[in-house]
């Protein structure tokens, strides 16, 4: 009996260290969670955006030494300041919409909601083993690093090229279907400051007599019909040129040659892309043939002289025939489909 008492004991004992120990752990685990996050809202706090900028360091730090799951997800956006100048990228405009996106967050999630998620960003230049330790090899990139991952080159979490499309909107919606967290309407910030706005006020109430006075005189460039004919011819150039495409698209110029990089590439061999070069030449061709029309029935009609008359209709005929012909050339080039004429059958 005595032995069995002694036994008891003992059992009794190592059964209250082990559950202190374990009740220490977890209490050690909560502090390091609550320290890692306290630490993440203070480097957040000091962004105007609430983008943390990591390193090599933070990396380690927050993610591949912090035990999973970790208290928080983790959105990361990788830059390389090298490659700003490659507009096709659009690096500068999406860390700007990413921002945007991040601003909105905190502005919406003001309680326990805005420690679930922090959003990062980290540099080529200067972690260049955290891109290899994500195994990113290419640009834009933006990856979600959700609480349970371990291994980072887990590209589970990485947001597509159509999560691009509408920026700041599209990039919101990829965060709240992979983490079901609010991110709340987007913030943008306004065009002007209140400044601004106020100096373009008061310049505004100044102008305003001056403005009536000359629009009752008929002394304004609304009044002058130069004005308007540049504006049409403007307007037209800008539909006829796919001006609108290139905007929206942000469609360069012109590319460099990969075979010579000394050279430069105005027209683009295929239908998935279109450069702004083409459209301004395929534009300036369908401009000299409009303006051409409008002469010949506008102008040229009011000449008395009829040889006059037919020496410039036949010219002009000429040059619009030209210029289709090198339109009709240039989209042939470009995707391959012949365009045929069709004469009426009598004249077979």
């Amino acid at each position: 009996m005595a032995i069995n008492k002694k036994l008891l004991s003992l059992l009794f004992l190592l059964a209250a260290v082990l559950s202190s120990s374990a009740i220490a752990a977890s209490f050690s685990d909560s502090d390091s969670d609550s320290d890692l996050i306290n630490e993440l809202v203070s480097l957040r706090s000091s962004s105007e955006s609430g983008v943390i900028r990591l390193d090599d360091h933070g990396i380690s730090k927050f993610l591949t030494s912090a035990s999973t799951p970790r208290p928080y997800s983790m959105l990361v956006f990788f830059d390389a300041t090298q490659l700003h100048s490659k507009s096709e990228l659009r690096l500068q405009e999406l860390r700007r919409e990413f921002g945007i996106v991040s601003a909105s967050f905190l502005a919406n999630n003001n309680g326990s909601a805005g420690t679930k998620l922090f959003f990062t960003e980290i540099e080529f230049s200067k972690c260049q083993s955290s891109f290899q330790l994500f195994g990113v090899n290419a640009l834009p990139h933006i990856r979600l690093v959700s609480p349970t991952i371990k291994n980072l080159r887990d590209e589970s979490g990485q947001m597509d090229q159509s999560d691009f499309s509408r920026l700041a909107e599209s990039m919101a919606e990829f965060v709240e279907q992979r983490t079901k967290l609010t991110v709340g309407p987007i913030q943008r910030p306004p065009l002007l400051s209140k400044g601004q706005i106020s100096i373009l006020i008061s310049l505004i109430v100044i102008a305003t007599p001056f403005v009536i006075k000359r629009i009752l005189k008929g002394e304004t460039l609304l009044h002058d019909r130069r004005l308007w004919l540049s504006g049409a011819i403007f307007i037209y150039f800008f539909s006829v040129a796919g001006t609108m495409h290139n905007i929206i698209r942000k469609m360069p110029m012109f590319l460099q040659d990969r075979n010579d990089p000394n050279k430069l590439v105005f027209f683009y061999q295929g239908s998935g892309m279109q450069l702004g070069a083409e459209g301004f030449a395929v534009g300036f061709l369908y401009t000299v043939v409009g303006l051409l029309l409008a002469f010949v029935t506008n102008v040229l009609v009011r000449v008395k002289n009829l040889n006059a008359q037919r020496l410039v209709m036949l010219l002009a005929l000429f040059v619009s025939f030209w210029a289709v012909k090198k339109v009709v050339y240039l989209d042939n080039w470009k995707t391959g489909y012949g365009i045929h004429p069709y004469w009426p059958s009598s004249w077979r």
